[in-house]
C-alpha cells in the first residue's frame, strides 16, 4: 500500500532545495568575485577564501590522481539514496529527523554538483583565530554537519521514548 507523500518524510524535500540554491548562489558568487587562492575580509576571525578541495572533508585524499571525484561522487549518491528511502519510512511528523535528512541531502547534492561539474568542490569559508586557521568549507558543508549534529540530538533527546517502545 502506498503512503500519501505529504505523510512521509519526503514533506521535507523542499528544505533539500534551499540548500542546494543557498550553496550554489554562494559558490557562484565567489566565483564570479575572487581569483582562486584570494582573500576576502569580511569580519575579525572570518574570511571568503576562494579554495578548490579535490578531495573530501578537510581535503581528505586531494592528491591521489583523480579516482577519489568519482568515489565520492558514488557515496554522495548511495547516501542520498539511503536517505531518501530514509525519509519515505519516517512519518513527516517526525521533524528533526526529516529536517536533519534533508540538510545531509541537500549538501551531498551540493558537493556532488561542484565534484561532477568542476572535478572539485569550491570551498570559501574561512574562520581564523590570529596565524591558525580552520579547514575552509561551504555550505554544502554546513548542511551536512548541522544534518549530522540534529540526528545526534535526536538520539539525546528521545533515547528513553524508543527504550519504553521497544519493551512495551
Amino acid at each position: 500500500m502506498r503512503k500519501p507523500f505529504l505523510s512521509t518524510g519526503l514533506r521535507w524535500l523542499w528544505l533539500v532545495l534551499v540548500v542546494i540554491v543557498i550553496d550554489f548562489g554562494s559558490k557562484q558568487w565567489i566565483m564570479d568575485n575572487l581569483m582562486l587562492h584570494q582573500s576576502m575580509p569580511v569580519m575579525p576571525y572570518f574570511n571568503f577564501f576562494y579554495a578548490h578541495n579535490y578531495g573530501a572533508a578537510f581535503s581528505f585524499l586531494a592528491d591521489k590522481g583523480g579516482w577519489q571525484r568519482w568515489f565520492f561522487a558514488g557515496i554522495a549518491v548511495a547516501i542520498v539514496v539511503a536517505l531518501l528511502v530514509m525519509m519515505y519510512r519516517t512519518s513527516a511528523s517526525q521533524k528533526l529527523n526529516n529536517i536533519a535528512y534533508a540538510l545531509i541531502i541537500g549538501g551531498a547534492l551540493g558537493n556532488l554538483f561542484d565534484r561532477s561539474y568542476h572535478g572539485f568542490v569550491v570551498d570559501f569559508i574561512d574562520f581564523y583565530i590570529g596565524d591558525w586557521h580552520f579547514a575552509t568549507f561551504n555550505i554544502a558543508d554546513c548542511g551536512i554537519c548541522i544534518g549530522a549534529a540534529l540526528i545526534v540530538l535526536e538520539g539525546f533527546l528521545t533515547p528513553s521514548g524508543k527504550q519504553a517502545k521497544q519493551k512495551g
